[in-house]
């Protein structure tokens, strides 16, 4: 059993997204440059969020070991000069993205939530990558499209709009506060169809 020393333990498990990010930035605020947080979590899409997180922080992330479902995230933390949040700055509304929909303009509906969180509901026609899996699957999206990025509260698409930006994509904006307030159409999957009967 491999054993990670930190300087501190934070308590996430039973937390859906954007929760075990919330409490680690609060968290990671009160640390020295240097100190290692260990964070214990049971949301599966956990440990894609935090790495995505730390890379945009300038924090660095160690690793995650999972043990008996528990997933335990360790990050060290950055000195100021390095750890500054960045933040995508093309943005837009539900209800903007709701009427690019309703004109049937070419766009793409990029879906980086987990996929049960996808399959229970999710936009029509949009593609799911859960962000965990995006760098391994930029080659199934089109370098020149449209892309909006959604999640369930803006965070994640906000780290996949930075990463697929950061890959050479030109035109991306992160929809913000995504699938938690969404009141356009929705779709399920069959699968999810299936299992409420």
């Amino acid at each position: 059993m491999m054993m990670v020393k930190a300087n501190v333990t934070l308590d996430a498990k039973g937390m859906a997204c954007p929760m075990p990010i919330v409490k680690t930035k609060k968290a990671i605020s009160s640390l020295e440059a240097g100190e290692v947080i260990e964070v214990l979590a049971t949301d599966k899409g956990s440990k894609a969020d935090m790495k995505a997180w730390a890379t945009s922080t300038g924090h660095q992330y160690l690793g995650t070991i999972d043990e008996n479902g528990v997933l335990k995230h360790y990050i060290r933390k950055a000195s100021g000069e390095e750890a500054e949040e960045k933040r995508y700055p093309h943005v837009i509304t539900n209800e903007d993205l709701s009427k690019l929909l309703d004109e049937k303009k070419n766009i793409m509906v990029l879906d980086v939530r987990e996929t049960a969180e996808y399959a229970f509901g999710h936009i029509p026609k949009a593609i799911s990558i859960p962000l965990g899996d995006l760098n391994d699957r930029l080659n199934e999206l089109k370098q020149d499209a449209e892309i909006y990025v959604v999640c369930r509260t803006g965070n994640r698409s906000d780290l996949a709009a930075q990463q697929l930006t950061a890959a050479g994509f030109n035109i991306v904006t992160n929809v913000v506060p995504g699938m938690s307030n969404w009141e356009g159409p929705v779709e399920k999957s069959v699968e999810a169809k299936f299992l409420e009967g």
